[in-house]
């Protein structure tokens, strides 16, 4: 069974790509990208990030442009899951491609507070709030995107499968 748990890093709806990476910042290399996740609403997330930690967003997460930047820093950050009500759809691709797990569950958003404990069952589809207890469902990946997820993102994957010939 697989299950994960981080801490919850809070988000509300609507939080699009220049919400996550400005597009001011854009053009800097990775690691001062980092530096500004999030900025325009939380000015020095990347301070208090820590590998591990889970995003749990509300409706539409992940809105706006197409820029891969918005993913890569989610997951450069040490974030490998992302909880949310919804997602915009090239986000969601992003996430599969860099492999970040996107998971998306109704009413999981106001399960957590800031700071408190996320655990994901992925095999269950379940998401639970460690200290008051309370869950939501969701729909497990599988298929393409499970094996996509599982081999670290599209890149690695295409590595492994050329390589096996």
């Amino acid at each position: 069974m697989a299950v994960v748990t981080g801490r919850a890093r809070r988000f509300g709806d609507n939080i699009d790509t220049d919400t996550i990476t400005p597009g001011a910042v854009l053009h800097l290399p990775v690691e001062e990208l980092k530096k500004h996740t999030f900025e325009p609403i939380l000015p020095g997330f990347f301070k208090t990030v820590q590998a591990g930690d889970i995003i749990v967003g509300g409706n539409n997460f992940g809105c706006g442009s197409s820029r891969e930047q918005a993913t890569a820093v989610v997951k450069e950050l040490g974030i490998d899951y992302i909880v949310c009500e919804s997602m915009a759809r090239i986000y969601f691709r992003n996430c599969i491609a860099l492999g970040v797990y996107p998971v998306l569950a109704k009413g999981a958003s106001g399960l957590f507070s800031e700071g408190e404990t996320i655990e994901i069952d992925l095999d269950r589809g379940e998401v639970k709030n460690v200290e008051t207890g309370k869950s939501a469902s969701f729909k497990p990946l599988s298929g393409t995107l499970k094996e996509i997820l599982d081999g670290g993102g599209i890149l690695p994957t295409l590595k492994k499968i050329t390589e096996r010939g």
